[in-house]
């Protein structure tokens, strides 16, 4: 099963990204959706999850009101949509799935991505 992040790259404070994650029709649609992210140094973290029906979110204190995770089911596709990024937001984003459907949000991922760098500069 193959994940593709994309939409990475370097912004000022305060600006907004996209990140894009896509997989195959039969992953996605029988999957809950999740993206972590990783700064230098740090462990990995969890950032936001989407139920597999797109009716469920749960995010991360520290993005709540910025951050915004959907899902297009017509192109087996999840969102990230990041405004007023902060230099703290700098870090590898990775998406993930659940296939297990056990709970929401989910407690383990099955099928991660390869990541994406998001630079946020002062």
């Amino acid at each position: 099963v193959q994940l593709q992040a994309s939409g990475g790259g370097l912004v000022q404070a305060g600006g907004s990204l996209r990140l894009s994650c896509a997989t195959s029709k039969r992953t996605f649609s029988n999957s809950n959706m999740g993206w972590f992210r990783q700064a230098p140094g740090k462990e990995r973290e969890f950032v936001a999850a989407i139920s597999w029906s797109g009716l469920s979110t749960y995010y991360v204190d520290s993005v709540k009101g910025r951050f915004t995770i959907s899902r297009d089911n017509a192109e087996n596709t999840v969102y990230l949509q990041m405004n007023s990024l902060k230099r703290e937001d700098t870090a590898v984003y990775y998406c993930a799935a659940d296939s297990a459907l056990l709970r929401f949000p989910p407690r383990d991922y099955n099928y991660w991505g390869q990541g994406t760098q998001v630079t946020v500069s002062s």
